[in-house]
């Protein structure tokens, strides 16, 4: 049972509690039984203390799980073919856009383009493929012309690269050696640089690690839980000052957590869900680092039903439950059909309720 169904399930009893007593205590005040017999029946001088109202709304249940604000998982970004000595790498905390260096070997930068799939071979006139249309397509997102965008590298690509090498202060050869660039989704934001100036960079190397631009909330999730953070789920996100905002499960994947050990006894390994939780408007983070979040996944949901406040139910003699309705200077116990509880309300059905109907509360 999670925090929350816990401190609804505590308010819950609590409030049956004091219903019974002072349904116990209005009765003998005033006469007023639970309806049996005649006791059904409208009664006048025997208005409650207090009332509320049958509303018709949709209730949400949630389970909340606590995540950590950040930039979301790290990206290990290994030295290429491209060997010799850094000459300089960009700074933790920085932000990286396409066509920019991420860091030079020998003062010859690599640099930084968008795409899925990674370089694994050098392009020259001539070559065709996947990796042809998306370098091509990043050079036209610079600026540069003259070549079609597609499969294959022409002429016409290699004259565009001249020029895109002679920007860059590279040697103007017309063709694009591996390890030249790097492929990311998009800008990328430097963690932590692993080699220091003056390494020797050889392949595989770690340079450096960098995280996506915009701040997320990872959160780990029991496997029992998983079905309430499908990709796209729309999630309400708790920050530090109780304020509360929108967000949704941007991704998902599956993790073990090797556990710890307890009084000698080895570590269990559990699989977990992490969820990814993008916020709507990500300024409502402005000013947070790292941050622990609550994250308030729906967990059941009831559209457009009768509810009444939860303090308004009453214990009946023979078992259930029911609300005092009053009308007027008139009041009836009507038995009622209890569902989901949320948020101190309670879904009812019975006899005669409808929007509007005013109900007993016992304080």
């Amino acid at each position: 049972m999670t925090r929350r169904r816990r401190r609804t399930a505590g308010r819950v009893v609590a409030g049956m509690a004091a219903v019974l007593a002072a349904g116990a205590a209005t009765a003998a005040a005033t006469g007023i039984g639970l309806p049996t017999g005649d006791d059904a029946k409208p009664r006048r001088g025997t208005l409650p203390p207090a009332t509320g109202t049958i509303t018709k709304e949709t209730l949400v249940d949630t389970t909340s799980k606590t995540g950590r604000l950040d930039y979301g998982g790290t990206t290990t970004l290994n030295g290429g073919k491209l060997t010799g000595t850094l000459t300089s790498v960009a700074a933790p905390g920085s932000t990286v856009a396409r066509g920019k260096p991420l860091y030079r070997v020998d003062n010859t930068p690599v640099l930084l383009l968008y795409g899925a799939l990674p370089a694994y071979r050098n392009l020259a006139a001539g070559v065709e493929g996947p990796d042809v249309e998306q370098f091509e397509r990043n050079l036209a997102e610079l600026g540069y012309t003259g070549f079609t965008v597609d499969t294959k590298y022409t002429d016409g690509t290699a004259a565009a690269v001249r020029k895109w090498q002679k920007a860059n202060g590279l040697e103007e050869t017309g063709g694009i050696e591996l390890g030249r660039v790097h492929y990311a989704p998009g800008e990328i934001r430097v963690d932590v640089d692993k080699a220091a100036l003056g390494d020797a960079v050889q392949p595989g190397q770690a340079v450096l690690t960098y995280t996506g631009t915009r701040r997320v909330v990872s959160v780990e999730l029991e496997m029992a839980y998983a079905s309430l953070a499908g990709t796209g789920t729309a999630v309400s996100v708790r920050l530090p000052d109780r304020t509360t905002v929108p967000g949704k499960v941007a991704a998902t994947a599956t993790i073990i957590d090797p556990g710890k050990e307890s009084g000698g006894a080895p570590a269990t390994p559990t699989t977990k869900l992490k969820a990814t939780v993008v916020l709507d408007d990500e300024k409502a983070v402005a000013g947070l680092d790292q941050a622990s979040i609550d994250v308030a996944f729906t967990s059941s949901r009831r559209e457009n039903v009768l509810t009444a406040p939860v303090a308004a139910l009453l214990a009946l003699a023979e078992g259930g439950y029911g609300v005092q309705v009053v009308e007027g200077t008139t009041t009836r116990i009507v038995p009622v059909q209890t569902g989901m509880f949320a948020g101190g309300r309670v879904e009812v059905t019975g006899s005669g309720l409808a929007q509007g109907t005013t109900v007993g509360m016992p304080t």
